[in-house]
């Protein structure tokens, strides 16, 4: 259910519970994937500092990263300066992920899922987030067989037991994974995350469905799609070298260009910002929690913000 909270005269961020957890969280979250450098820019800290005193002042309470998001952990080290700098660790929500250990960003991080290497994880994560607990500990897109493992589960309990995890949760790889969302109960997940947004609706299919059957929380990630539905790209647009998206097929590039032209023609309401519209898209499923798009600057973070205040008809 959304609750409206004021803060600090800003806007009324609109908050919801996170599945069945005791958690509730700000319907727009900040994704922090980006701290880790891979995506064409290092981050200093000065700029996290900004981008999270910017959202905090707007009434943002959840913060997504994980292990592998950068070297040496590197997102999670800025973020726990931040929290440690500031005293405002009891003001946010923690959510960070396990299963890879960073190599570099082209080649694939390397797996790390015994039960043995996810409690060493978690300390180090701890460690870097300069806090004895995360509010939500999720595992990272791992397979299936990674998943079946009872002596994983068995340690996360002991995990929460010892309230160095409140939550645990499943980030998916696959958008159409049942697998793991059906099994999430039964392992005592509370959360799921996906990819899920305008340009990518797969997980309406199936995974959404299952995540409102077992009351899990949702968290969407990718919401703009990896910034396609920012509303910054029009067909023709190129990419940086130093850009993920320079590197993929150029002409399913330019196809998905066209397509976001499409929606923003035919379903974006004139006068209306893209990237706002494409996180209330989201929000409008009712299933979907919590939306965690990335931000380079405290601009985006507002642009971000602003969405919890579109309504868009529930689907």
């Amino acid at each position: 259910m959304d609750g409206d909270q004021d803060d600090k005269g800003a806007l009324a961020v609109k908050f919801r519970r996170l599945g069945r957890t005791e958690l509730n969280v700000s319907v727009v979250g900040i994704g922090a994937w980006q701290f880790g450098g891979d995506w064409g820019k290092t981050f200093t800290q000065a700029e996290v500092d900004a981008i999270l005193d910017q959202a905090e002042e707007l009434g943002i309470n959840l913060i997504d990263t994980a292990e592998c998001y950068g070297p040496d952990h590197r997102s999670e080290r800025l973020i726990g300066d931040y929290l440690k700098r500031r005293q405002s660790r009891s003001r946010w929500i923690v959510a960070t992920k396990f299963g890879h250990v960073y190599q570099d960003p082209v080649r694939a991080a390397e797996p790390a899922w015994s039960a043995q290497k996810v409690l060493e994880q978690l300390e180090a994560s701890l460690r870097a987030l300069q806090t004895d607990h995360v509010d939500l500990y999720q595992f990272h897109s791992g397979r299936d067989e990674f998943f079946d493992n009872d002596e994983l589960w068995t340690a996360l309990d002991g995990v929460v037991r010892a309230a160095k995890a409140r939550n645990l949760g499943i980030s998916i790889g696959s958008n159409d994974n049942l697998h793991q969302t059906d099994a999430a109960t039964r392992v005592n997940a509370r959360a799921i995350q996906v990819v899920y947004n305008r340009l990518d609706p797969t997980a309406e299919r199936r995974v959404l469905p299952s995540c409102q059957r077992q009351d899990l929380g949702v968290l969407a990630r990718v919401p703009l799609a990896s910034g396609y539905l920012s509303g910054k790209y029009a067909p023709g647009a190129t990419f940086p070298d130093n850009d993920v998206r320079s590197r993929r097929d150029r002409d399913q590039e330019e196809a998905k260009l066209r397509q976001v032209e499409e929606i923003r023609r035919t379903e974006v309401p004139p006068g209306v910002n893209m990237a706002q519209w494409a996180l209330a898209w989201c929000l409008a499923h009712p299933a979907v929690t919590c939306v965690i798009p990335g931000c380079k600057d405290p601009d985006q973070v507002k642009v971000n913000a602003a969405a919890a205040d579109l309504e868009l008809a529930p689907r």
